[in-house]
């Protein structure tokens, strides 16, 4: 009995126990990464989920903007004549003077165009808005922010290259491929065939159909080129493969 019980003694070395020792501090550092990945995963989609929240903010701005134009869309302090079944409006004088200063001063124009498509978050943020993209297929709809760069891709959808929206030429638009779905997370689902429609900010609205689908590497950029034989033509632009390629859809007027 007693050499049975030196002999279980003997296996238990001071090898084993620093053994022990390492793996019992080993799981504890695993349970502990595994905690802290686990709550920046959180942490990481939260902030996601508030940025994107600007963008449906944005687009509540643009909605509320357009039931106001719509609500004062009438002319006051106006005389109305018709003569020969032709409306002749003749202007009140302070009407007069604004269309004078807006001929006369056409950068005005262009200054109040701009503050008009410029939207104010409840933070103070300022976000000036080119467009606004729809697909039906893939069920979003954002904003298009004028301007790139990283911070306002974490807010929406952003205008990377070409003329201004539905005009001729190629009208690049660049989103975060996010694995919620979020922005471009679902664009990969996008297939030739499929619409897009482009409203620009003056109401304007564009139907256009995917006619190409392919992955290119980051630096290639001639899906951007601007040569469209006149026609007016949108190019989707993620990133694809943990940022190692790109997903561009290249989508038409119809």
């Amino acid at each position: 009995m007693n050499q049975i019980l030196v002999t279980e003694k003997l296996y238990i070395t001071p090898e084993l126990k620093r053994k022990k020792k390492m793996y019992k501090i080993k799981f504890c550092i695993s349970i502990f990464l595994i905690c802290l990945l686990f709550s920046y995963y959180i942490y990481a989609e939260s902030v996601k989920t508030e940025s994107e929240a600007v963008s449906k903010q944005i687009l509540a701005d643009i909605e509320e903007k357009k039931n106001n134009s719509l609500n004062n869309n009438v002319v006051d302090d106006t005389t109305k004549n018709i003569v020969n079944d032709v409306i002749i409006v003749t202007l009140s004088k302070t009407e007069a003077e604004e269309v004078e200063d807006e001929i006369m001063e056409p950068t005005i124009i262009e200054k109040n165009q701009e503050e008009q498509n410029t939207y104010t978050t409840e933070s103070g943020e300022k976000y000036t808005t080119d467009s606004i993209l729809t697909i039906p297929s893939i069920d979003i709809t954002y904003p298009v922010l004028s301007e790139t760069s990283e911070e306002l891709l974490k807010i929406s959808l952003n205008k990377y290259w070409g003329n201004g929206p539905n005009e001729i030429g190629n009208y690049c638009i660049v989103g975060h491929n996010y694995a919620s779905g979020k922005l471009f997370g679902k664009l990969s689902q996008m297939e030739i065939g499929d619409i897009a429609i482009l409203e620009d900010m003056s109401g304007r609205k564009i139907t256009y159909e995917a006619y190409d689908k392919f992955t290119v590497d980051p630096t290639d950029v001639s899906c951007t080129s601007q040569l469209t034989n006149g026609k007016r033509e949108m190019t989707l632009i993620t990133c694809k493969e943990y940022g190692t390629k790109r997903l561009v859809i290249k989508c038409r007027e119809i």
